[in-house]
């Protein structure tokens, strides 16, 4: 694919409203998936989210759509779930290491297979860290779901990585430490904060 571009003489203003941020609403709703807490995000296209949406849906969690808004409301443990990620409208490689911390909690295996960065795995090795079952095969990630997670010092990888590790520190036992969260400022706008609101234990300390 490429684009055509046919200078002209002189531009000219124009008003254009800016879309809501699927990645940011679907990772509010993966949150309140592994915390088993009802999250509901508001000013959303959810038409923009449908894959992530209908992924939740899949794995058993329950999904209520308005015109503008998503809501996720669980009630009980998610299920095991195969995924491919695909350019737009398929699943969302933004969203992959996000599902991927939600099915290390899931009873059964899952498989998720990475098409558009197929090393974009860099996450796998700390959720290790917190207790994960998680087989790397080429592009592939073979999830045995375990029962608990567990709080342990990690390391941030990258933007979408970095989101993860936080959530999946919503559901492990104990203190998760996530170092580099700079990382999580490139693409989120207070994410701390925002789970702090929703009733997450989360603090923002300087490191040592």
């Amino acid at each position: 694919r490429r684009l055509i571009i046919e200078g002209v003489k002189e531009l000219h203003g124009v008003e254009h409203d800016i879309i809501p941020d699927r990645i940011e609403a679907g990772t509010f709703l993966v949150a309140g998936a592994i915390a088993g807490r009802e999250v509901t995000v508001k000013r959303v296209n959810p038409e923009h989210v449908r894959a992530v949406t209908d992924a939740l849906a899949r794995c058993g969690l329950p999904i209520d759509v308005k015109d503008d808004a998503i809501s996720i409301l669980p009630n009980g443990d998610a299920s095991a779930l195969e995924l491919t990620t695909e350019p737009y409208p398929g699943f969302p490689t933004d969203m992959q290491a996000q599902m991927c911390a939600l099915l290390s909690t899931t009873d059964g295996i899952s498989v998720i297979t990475e098409n558009i960065f197929p090393q974009r795995y860099m996450h796998v090795a700390e959720l290790k860290r917190m207790g994960a079952h998680v087989d790397l095969e080429g592009a592939t990630a073979v999830i045995q779901g375990v029962d608990h997670l567990f709080g342990a010092p990690v390391m941030a990888s990258d933007l979408r990585a970095s989101a993860a590790l936080v959530l999946a520190g919503l559901k492990a036992d104990g203190i998760t430490e996530v170092s580099r969260v700079y990382h999580i400022d490139r693409g989120y706008e207070h994410l701390d904060e925002k789970l702090s609101e929703l009733g997450a234990q989360i603090e923002r300390v300087k490191a040592e």
